[in-house]
């Protein structure tokens, strides 16, 4: 097995929880798709991040079954790590930026994988959500006050969230989905303040150029 980081991304306020996140740097030790899948599956993480050039940002990220061309906690935990203004995926290049504890980046809702986004009508609905059957992601979110600590509270919408992989691969419930939020921001038009599964918090922020801005604390 080739050596490893594992991050936490959109931890809590409090640094509790985040979304684990597994950061091969050594990307060329893996050369292979197949091998870097192997790899992915073996560590159970929602996402692995095989890093193919440290300087320029390029990366390529992995689920335990299939490869994305795209997703958000990874391309925030990695740019936080590497430091880089941007990112190389094979979506687009996604730009990144550090404000404070924030590590954000900013990408285009079309590079997200699809999720459905199904609305409730209370955050108590949604947490008393049982874990759907496999065959479709689910991002089951409801409107809630925007909590204190907020990098923007003016118009931001407040948001309790889960998010259900429905991939039938061991992670039945994703503690915290940047794609996903990037995708309700876009739908909304609206800077979001995200609370997902445990307490994981993600900031989303629609840019002018159609871009979506998504944010949050990484920790080791």
């Amino acid at each position: 097995m080739v050596d490893y980081e594992v991050l936490r991304v959109f931890c809590g306020a409090d640094g509790r929880f985040g979304n684990e996140l597994g950061v091969v740097l050594d990307g060329a030790a893996v050369a292979t798709r197949e091998e870097r899948q192997g790899i992915a599956g073996k560590l159970g993480f929602s996402e692995t991040v095989f890093v193919d050039d440290a300087e320029r940002g390029v990366i390529d990220i992995y689920t335990p079954t299939l490869r994305l061309p795209f997703a958000g906690h990874p391309c925030v935990g990695t740019a936080w790590l590497l430091g880089v203004p941007e990112l190389v995926t094979a979506a687009g290049t996604v730009s990144a930026r550090r404000d404070g504890e924030v590590t954000w980046i900013a990408a285009r809702a079309e590079w997200a994988p699809p999720r459905t986004l199904r609305e409730y009508g209370s955050p108590g609905e949604v947490d008393g959500l049982e874990v759907p059957p496999p065959g479709e992601w689910i991002y089951a979110w409801a409107r809630t006050e925007v909590p204190g600590g907020a990098p923007f509270a003016e118009d931001a919408v407040g948001v309790r969230a889960r998010g259900f992989p429905g991939r039938a691969d061991g992670i039945d419930e994703d503690e915290a989905t940047g794609a996903a939020a990037l995708l309700l921001a876009a739908e909304l038009g609206r800077p979001l303040v995200v609370t997902q599964g445990r307490g994981s918090r993600i900031y989303t922020r629609p840019l002018a150029d159609g871009l979506v801005e998504v944010g949050g604390r990484v920790s080791r």
